[in-house]
């Protein structure tokens, strides 16, 4: 008597390639799969725009994790009103600004005003030439890419922010200025002071370098979904499912 053919194994789709509905309604499920690949497609974004306002990478990914677990506690009550790109950078900026809050107050537009025109204008000189005598390539992008992260560090804080939010990130001046809760042409004036003070040089020589800035890949990138993951089931118990918004859940 012939054996029964073995069941044919059903072909199980890459969750990499689920779009952003998909993902989001299985994170509400309670998928870490869907949860892992939403943190690493984000990780990025949001390290870069709470580096841009706390200023150090150990407290920027702090803020990131902390938007993270805030995010997939509430993701219930996300209407989907926005994109979750832009939803979980507003989380991000509202962490980092409540951070620097606690730590000092801001300094005041006319402060800053002051300043640059006390100091001539804010300029930031550089050498004009930043090529290598080492041939090796990675070298070089690696000296360019700490020359940029440097003068984006010498930025003011609301002027940085904006620089991130925009040239860096991509996000429209209309977006810029509703993440930050400023006018559009409050945005429009910050980033022009931003750009002048990078020096047009640079802008011109390495602005094609700007999507190097601040990496957030590889295993920290990774880890990053280890350490969202472990957060949410210590939350809740030991539980899979990050779904159920507490009271004042974030809506969107």
């Amino acid at each position: 008597m012939r054996a029964a053919p073995a069941a044919t194994k059903r072909h199980q789709p890459d969750p990499s390639s689920y779009s952003e509905a998909e993902l989001i309604a299985r994170a509400k499920a309670g998928d870490e799969d869907a949860i892992r690949i939403i943190v690493q497609r984000n990780n990025q974004r949001l390290f870069r725009t709470a580096r841009a306002i706390v200023g150090n990478d150990t407290e920027a990914e702090d803020v990131v994790q902390a938007t993270y677990v805030q995010a997939f506690i509430n993701l219930a009550a996300f209407r989907g009103g926005s994109k979750l790109s832009t939803w979980l950078t507003r989380i991000a900026l509202n962490e980092a600004f409540a951070r620097m809050h606690r730590r000092r107050d801001f300094t005041g537009l006319e402060e800053i005003d002051m300043q640059s025109k006390t100091s001539g204008g804010g300029l930031l000189y550089f050498p004009s030439s930043l090529a290598s005598a080492d041939p090796e390539a990675e070298l070089a992008r690696n000296q360019t890419r700490h020359l940029l992260e440097h003068a984006v560090d010498a930025l003011p804080d609301e002027f940085r922010t904006v620089f991130i939010l925009r040239d860096v990130e991509g996000f429209s001046t209309d977006e810029t200025a509703s993440l930050l809760g400023i006018k559009p042409e409050t945005t429009k004036t910050r980033l022009h002071r931003a750009r002048k003070m990078m020096r047009l040089s640079i802008e011109k020589q390495f602005s094609g370098a700007f999507s190097a800035l601040f990496p957030f890949d590889g295993a920290r990138c990774a880890d990053m979904a280890d350490r969202v993951i472990t957060a949410l089931r210590m939350m809740h118990g030991g539980k899979k499912d990050p779904s159920a918004p507490p009271s004042g859940g974030i809506t969107q």
